[in-house]
């Protein structure tokens, strides 16, 4: 597998478009598309929020069941959830736009919202939009760019990856972007996310690569412990790298999952580390676990503790915020086994063992987790399992930004 520049746009037949909409930001693109030459098998993941914003709802129709998707167009200020039944309506017209401007079917039209909860979108402002993106649809890796910075709220900056690998004498490439910097929990999704790929694989094996994927990956992040109403991924595979169809759990089905596990992982860690606010990524691994449910469980507590956070961003070596949080979560694991390290690239540190403080110095604590990404291992001592989840410090931007989200 090799890692690659690039977006939705680095895999063949992909094509993007960004533009100003005007729909609530002023002077910036605010509306992307993703257009595949040929139609494509689709598979998503959704929130598990009751509360579900109209275009989840629309998407979840066209995955479950239509046989192909061709297209994605996305809008970001306006979320269009809690909108009823005009607010779904709206999602048919923006299908209906862009079906009929590039000559496809509107049951392949997926789309997606991301921003303020409860207002009605402005149906004309996206129509409008759809008609300038489709002249403009460019394979580039610049207008792939464009297309992830237009999808951006709250973020600070674009989130890309792609990788190529061989299957079959076959050149594959897998390429996404995603957005995500508040409203951001574990329970799939926890964002915006589109992920394309040139393979050529069965419309079931590819739904069930994606679907154990975001297990490990986007599930694993969060930065305020809230799930959205829209959060969505979405992956679209045109089969344009011409490999034979993958359809059993072959080796070659296996390096995909390698791959779509990369680019998942490389977007989640982009999402925790731009967190609303945020001034480090914080990653917390568990080692040592008797299973893998104790060690996701153990992380995710970990990584969702505002004290933790706060410490974090303090960058204060408060061993015991965390120790705390890991018994609050449910899991049984003996205090008095734990050893905790906490690991930089200026360095590792054991701060405690066997439950009981090192005598480590705070010089090297804090230098080490004044870093850009700090990371937390705790070993339980009761197996072989392991966990990893993703997060942000806590600060006082991300309350000044929620503060005014609406105005």
């Amino acid at each position: 597998m090799k890692i690659i520049a690039g977006g939705v746009t680095a895999a063949k037949g992909f094509q993007a478009a960004s533009t100003a909409a005007g729909i609530k930001y002023q002077n910036r693109t605010d509306m992307a598309m993703v257009y595949s030459e040929k139609p494509c098998k689709a598979a998503g993941t959704f929130t598990t929020n009751i509360v579900k914003a109209a275009p989840v709802k629309w998407d979840q129709d066209i995955v479950y069941h239509q046989p192909e998707a061709q297209v994605i167009v996305c809008n970001s200020g306006i979320a269009n959830a809690c909108t009823g039944e005009e607010g779904f309506g709206y999602c048919r017209e923006t299908a209906k736009a862009a079906a009929e401007a590039l000559g496809v079917s509107d049951n392949s039209v997926l789309v997606a919202s991301t921003g303020v909860i409860g207002m009605q979108l402005p149906i004309q402002k996206l129509t409008n939009g759809i008609k300038a993106m489709v002249p403009g649809l460019d394979g580039s890796l610049e207008a792939g760019n464009q297309a992830a910075k237009a999808i951006m709220t709250t973020d600070t900056e674009e989130k890309e990856a792609a990788v190529e690998f061989e299957i079959g004498g076959k050149t594959v490439t897998v390429g996404g972007m995603c957005k995500g910097s508040g409203m951001i929990h574990p329970n799939m999704c926890t964002m915006l996310g589109f992920v394309t790929t040139d393979l050529n694989i069965s419309k079931e094996l590819l739904q069930e690569a994606l679907s154990e994927n975001v297990k490990d990956t986007y599930n694993m992040v969060s930065v305020d412990g809230d799930t959205s109403t829209n959060d969505t991924v979405l992956l679209l595979a045109n089969g344009m790298a011409g490999n034979p169809e993958i359809t059993e759990k072959n080796d070659d089905y296996q390096a995909f999952c390698e791959a779509l596990n990369y680019i998942n992982t490389s977007l989640a860690k982009k999402i925790a580390g731009d967190g609303e606010g945020a001034t480090a990524l914080f990653e917390v691994k568990i080692i040592g676990a008797e299973s893998k449910e104790q060690a996701v469980t153990l992380s995710k507590s970990v990584v969702t503790s505002s004290l933790t956070k706060a410490a974090i961003y303090g960058h204060d070596a408060n061993w015991g915020r965390i120790l705390c949080a890991m018994g609050y979560s449910g899991a049984q694991f003996d205090p008095e086994k734990v050893d905790l390290y906490f690991e930089s690239k200026a360095g590792k540190v054991k701060i405690i063992e066997n439950g009981v403080a090192t005598g480590y110095s705070e010089e090297e604590a804090t230098r080490i987790l004044s870093e850009e990404a700090v990371t937390a291992i705790a070993d339980v001592k009761m197996g072989n399992c392991t966990a990893t989840a993703w997060g942000c410090d806590l600060t006082y931007d991300y309350v000044k930004i929620n503060a005014d989200y609406r105005s």
